[in-house]
């Protein structure tokens, strides 16, 4: 089944759990960022749900806000096969199922273990839904490499938001 959905929102975390002693780009940046990226296309939108609240942010949370926000939506989670494989270490994850599809892009050398899954997050089977979409072996770990070594990033993110990385310096460790 491939997804009909009304609007696409992008949340971003203010300070991802999972990442407490990286250092992220300040949202304000990653904000614009997706700004940039989805500008072009009326069915998608930046939701600043965990941006403007104080953390921890957990996706659970984050949805039980945008259920508040839009009541009586069916909420759709989109993540990568690699995410899903670790799904049980997110915080309350049969909360997440209880409240989302989740609908799994596959990824390169990401096969998750359904069994395992299941046995983790009982019902997740019923909540899951694979998206027919065109595997992209691209990792953002990869694109701030290419910052920091002077590389293109053409046909890797749109033109501006590679004209906004450049523009202000990110990922280059200038202002990391």
């Amino acid at each position: 089944m491939q997804l009909r959905l009304d609007r696409v929102l992008f949340v971003l975390a203010g300070q991802p759990p999972h990442k407490p002693e990286r250092p992220i780009a300040p949202a304000q940046h990653r904000a614009a960022l997706v700004e940039a990226a989805i500008a072009d296309n009326r069915a998608f939108a930046l939701s600043r749900v965990d941006l403007d609240r104080a953390g921890p942010h957990y996706t659970v949370d984050m949805l039980a806000l945008l259920q508040q926000e839009h009541p009586g939506a069916e909420l759709v989670f989109l993540m990568g096969g690699d995410s899903l494989a670790q799904f049980p270490t997110w915080h309350d994850p049969a909360g997440i199922v209880r409240a989302a599809y989740l609908a799994v892009m596959r990824r390169p050398g990401h096969e998750p273990d359904l069994a395992a899954l299941e046995q983790a997050v009982p019902g997740l089977r019923e909540r899951l839904v694979w998206i027919d979409a065109p595997p992209l072996d691209i990792a953002a770990s990869d694109l701030r490499r290419r910052v920091r070594e002077g590389l293109p990033l053409r046909y890797l993110v749109p033109p501006p938001v590679e004209a906004y990385i450049r523009e202000h310096h990110l990922y280059t460790g200038e202002t990391e």
